[in-house]
């Protein structure tokens, strides 16, 4: 008897029929307002990246990739082609280890997408807001449905690798390929795909330039596709396919990822804040170490023996990263020990403490050397959570704390007065200096972000000059 079942659809079928059929009457209230807060947040982080370590390299660089003025560089105002603002912007994004984070699938989602979206939107025009809130869930759903699939741990950088397909995703849907156009242009991205930890493990500013270079490849990859170039169309599934490849043999499971397509999931939804410029990994120990500095009687630093945080093997194996003298940028925001001693010094850790002498700050050195962090061998490989902290005093004492989910995480969200006072500082460091009045315009924009009918009125706010908007108009 003849065999008359069909083969399931390729996950990149699914993954185009989800990104192009999706409306904005299918996402849930709670879905729109995450989105809305966390395109804020990504436009906050990504103009504070301006002027982080190596942004003005990559901008300087620029010009020899071709002409053309079709999209802006946030925080400098520079016009260059749309794939390039996708790249430095996305790098501007993720550089400083602030941006929104999905902690089960261990990405950064908005930091390949919304850079490249935008970019798009400046170079294509007849984007609107409502638009631009389906997009960014459907590409979330995308990159991150690939992150929880996964049942191994990280050995690719995961915020680059599954984020341009993310990218893709909301491209194609504002760019109105077809279904199969769009299948093509992941098999595009994927031919493009790049993203390893050695720069992680070494603290280079090549990390988040991996979130760029994705960023950029989706906007080609979107381009390529529309012009009828053909792309591998069994990149996920397939013999040499993505889910193989990046994340192991058999190591994933598609059955969660599925429910997000069928739109009963929307991980746009469960997206957490960066309340803290570092190492997701870290914000653990961060409010541990604050909490037991708090408790009554209060003490002080010096009188500290030792504290040891205990967190997952993912997070060990991030951030537990032995302190170094005089490290670079990148490689202090992924260390626990000088995180958690600038804390104690400070009582916080800001985007300052990466910039000038404060990285070879002697007492900051000093103190990291009573810091560890360690694993507590769960099976989990991608888990963040639980985090305990243990501090030892001088005389004996002893203080702990735990936490089973992190400050910002989607059940301790953030206030909206915290929420604004993270873009605020982040606005602060813009490379070039921008007006309170654009600072209030772009949040009432992102409030009524489903009335917006061009988002390119967005980009005009983090851009030096006059606070005008399309075509001059407020």
């Amino acid at each position: 008897m003849a065999n008359t079942s069909k083969a399931p659809p390729l996950l990149a079928d699914e993954f185009a029929t989800h990104a192009l059929q999706s409306q904005i009457s299918d996402l849930p209230a709670e879905a729109i307002t995450q989105a809305k807060i966390f395109i804020l947040d990504t436009l906050g982080v990504g103009l504070g990246g301006s002027s982080a370590f190596a942004a003005d390299k990559l901008i300087k660089t620029t010009p020899k990739w071709g002409a053309g003025s079709e999209a802006t560089l946030w925080g400098t105002g520079k016009r260059v082609p749309a794939g390039v603002a996708a790249m430095v912007n996305a790098y501007q994004v993720h550089c400083q280890e602030y941006d929104c984070v999905h902690e089960g699938a261990v990405l950064h989602p908005l930091a390949t997408l919304l850079p490249a979206v935008l970019a798009m939107a400046e170079r294509d025009g007849g984007v609107t807001g409502e638009e631009l809130i389906v997009a960014c869930a459907v590409g979330v759903n995308v990159s991150a449905g690939l992150g929880i699939a996964s049942r191994s741990g990280l050995t690719f950088f995961r915020p680059s690798t599954a984020g341009g397909f993310g990218a893709v995703a909301a491209l194609g849907r504002i760019m109105r390929l077809s279904h199969e156009q769009l299948v093509q242009a992941f098999g595009l991205q994927y031919c493009q795909t790049s993203g390893t930890l050695q720069p992680h493990i070494e603290g280079s500013a090549a990390l988040p330039l991996q979130v760029g270079f994705n960023s950029r490849a989706a906007v080609q990859a979107c381009d390529l596709a529309k012009a009828g170039f053909p792309g591998p169309r069994d990149v996920f599934e397939g013999l040499y396919g993505y889910l193989r490849l990046f994340e192991g043999p058999g190591k994933w499971n598609l059955t969660a990822t599925r429910t997000s397509l069928a739109g009963k999931r929307w991980l746009i939804s469960e997206l957490s804040h960066k309340p803290y410029p570092a190492g997701r990994a870290t914000h653990g120990g961060i409010e541990g170490i604050q909490a037991l500095m708090n408790q009554l009687p209060k003490v002080d630093a010096s009188s500290i023996e030792s504290i040891t945080i205990t967190g997952s093997p993912v997070s060990a194996r991030l951030c537990g990263r032995p302190d170094l003298p005089n490290p670079s940028p990148n490689y202090a925001r992924l260390c626990m020990s000088y995180v958690g001693a600038k804390v104690l010094l400070d009582g916080h850790i800001d985007l300052a403490h990466y910039r000038g002498s404060q990285l070879s700050d002697a007492r900051t050195h000093e103190m990291a050397k009573r810091i560890k962090l360690i694993s507590d061998g769960q099976q989990d490989p991608n888990a963040l959570v639980p985090v305990s902290v243990e501090m030892r005093l001088e005389g004996g004492e002893v203080r702990e704390w735990k936490c089973e989910q992190m400050l910002a995480s989607p059940t301790r969200r953030l206030s909206r007065e915290q929420h604004l006072a993270k873009f605020r500082r982040c606005w602060a460091f813009s490379a070039v200096a921008l007006s309170q009045e654009k600072q209030e315009r772009l949040i009432g924009l992102i409030d009524q972000l489903e009335e917006l009918h061009d988002v390119r009125e967005l980009v005009t706010c983090l851009t030096p000059g006059a606070a005008a908007g399309v075509n001059g108009k407020l």
